[in-house]
């Protein structure tokens, strides 16, 4: 995983040099520079070595030079486009990046057509520049303007003071200095089919089983979360299956569901687990921290931040990419308010619906924390081929009719084989809930908001910021004191608020 700093239309390495900076948690491993000719522009990238860490440093150039990519993400089909491409190309490296620059030189805009995987990236091609971000925003890229320049930037809190109209790269969309922006992808609106639950099961294995296997792709140590919930738990059974030793990493207060859960896990698949204990004082600590590399003060997201923060922090000492469960949820009906949808249809619609809101929440979540101790995260649920099978299982078998009803019912029949029968059935719950973080964070939160003051009136001078709570208002201090311009990044804040409730 990468970080990136652009600048086009302009010349100003000094302040490229200074968004690297902001960066470098994304790639402390190596940092390059490609001065455009003719003034055009710069290009900027911090690296996180995963494919070929000896030769793969960025930026990549062609074979004449003529033509020069940075890239933030993994392509899970490199194998084959190198295959492919070599006939025609010489490759310099074995990065995955490579085989996207030389893949642009043939398809030119339609690359994107082409990739399998998470990615976002910038092409200088003479005197064009040609950016794009993967379909449903897993890795994510900004841009905005300063002095005519067109600046592109992997965070927000990269960007220079001074800096315009800065907006979210849109997920599944590419921009052509000539020719704007386009949307290649957007998640398919499709009608559910009509097919035997055995089926879908059969097919649900099969597609979760090429997509973790894919993801296994790293010249460097990987290992799992693991919350103990069964999304988590599947995706490190289905690792292990092809990992000799996967380490596996989970946190929580002393006693928590989620920690003896995990650990049943770990000694039910042999995994080489890893805990730690979060307390009170280092939640208040972190929380500015956390904030910070978050970008963002939703409620929600904050809270479901920390255990992530802590076990990415956590992990960094062992692997450098991680697999998490993220998407399961938004697939397959886990949320508790899904249970308050009647309509079937009306559900099939927002499971849809939540499926395209993650780039700026939950994608959001995963990616920052995980960057801020320099790991990657990749999340096999989301997957395209499982987003268009998500789409196409009727929501029946998802979200089934009962007391109380049975949520992700499909998945965890698909593989109840698996993992112990009190995993595969264990009742959904948010990651703060699960790893006790809920009740240390409202005791936490009763001092640090007591100690920031009148919080109902600062809500009210804050109209704008749609603050909900005293608790909201406390981390939008924190975020407007985390940065040098904050106001410049309130437009492109992702809110759970957004969704017709709270996803408890």
């Amino acid at each position: 995983m990468c970080g990136i700093a652009s600048l086009w239309n302009a010349v100003d390495a000094p302040m490229v040099e200074k968004m690297m900076e902001a960066l470098s948690h994304r790639g402390p491993d190596a940092e390059g520079m490609y001065i455009a000719p003719e003034n055009r522009g710069v290009l900027g990238h911090r690296r996180l070595s995963i494919m070929d860490p000896e030769g793969g440093d960025q930026p990549i150039y062609n074979e004449d030079g003529g033509k020069v990519i940075v890239a933030n993400g993994e392509i899970y089909n490199f194998p084959v486009l190198r295959r492919r491409l070599s006939s025609t190309h010489r490759f310099s490296t074995t990065s995955d990046s490579e085989a996207v620059l030389h893949l642009y030189e043939d398809r030119g805009a339609r690359v994107v057509d082409e990739l399998d995987g998470m990615f976002a990236f910038v092409i200088a091609d003479g005197g064009d520049v040609y950016a794009a971000r993967d379909a449903i925003g897993i890795k994510p890229l900004y841009y905005g303007e300063k002095d005519g320049g067109l600046v592109f930037s992997s965070e927000l809190k990269a960007f220079p003071r001074g800096c315009a109209n800065i907006k979210e790269f849109l997920p599944g969309s590419c921009y052509h200095s000539r020719q704007g922006f386009s949307t290649f992808y957007t998640v398919p609106e499709l009608e559910s089919r009509e097919a035997p639950a055995e089926q879908y099961m059969k097919e649900l294995r099969e597609t979760l089983e090429r997509a973790v296997t894919k993801r296994l792709m790293s010249d460097v140590p990987l290992g799992a979360f693991l919350s103990g919930g069964v999304d988590s738990s599947l995706i490190a059974a289905l690792v292990r299956k092809h990992q000799e030793e996967l380490h596996t990493f989970s946190v929580g207060v002393e006693g928590s569901r989620d920690l003896e859960a995990a650990r049943l896990v770990a000694r039910h698949l042999g995994t080489i687990h890893h805990e730690y204990l979060i307390t009170e004082e280092e939640v208040k600590k972190r929380l500015p921290e956390i904030v910070y590399y978050l970008e963002s003060f939703d409620q929600d997201l904050v809270r479901s931040a920390i255990p992530c923060y802590f076990t990415s922090r956590l992990a960094a000492d062992y692997v450098k990419v991680i697999l998490t469960g993220e998407g399961a949820d938004e697939l397959f009906g886990g949320y508790t308010y899904y249970k308050d949808i009647g309509d079937r249809k009306a559900l099939h619609r927002e499971l849809r619906r939540s499926v395209t809101s993650l780039h700026n929440i939950n994608h959001q979540r995963v990616d920052r924390m995980t960057m801020a101790h320099s790991i990657e995260g990749r999340v096999p649920f989301l997957d395209l081929e499982m987003i268009r099978l998500g789409q196409l299982i009727p929501a029946e078998y998802k979200l089934t009719a009962g007391d109380p009803p049975v949520e992700k019912w499909i998945l965890r029949k698909a593989f109840e084989d698996l993992l112990p029968p009190e995993i595969v059935w264990r009742t959904k719950e948010q990651f703060d809930e699960g790893s006790g973080t809920v009740d240390l964070l409202n005791r936490a939160l009763d001092d640090l908001v007591g100690r920031r003051g009148d919080m109902e009136a600062y809500r009210s001078r804050h109209p704008e910021a749609r603050l909900r709570s005293d608790e909201e208002a406390c981390y939008f201090q924190l975020f407007m004191e985390a940065y040098e311009d904050p106001e410049t990044m309130l437009a492109s804040v992702g809110r759970w608020a957004h969704r017709p409730s709270r996803a408890a």
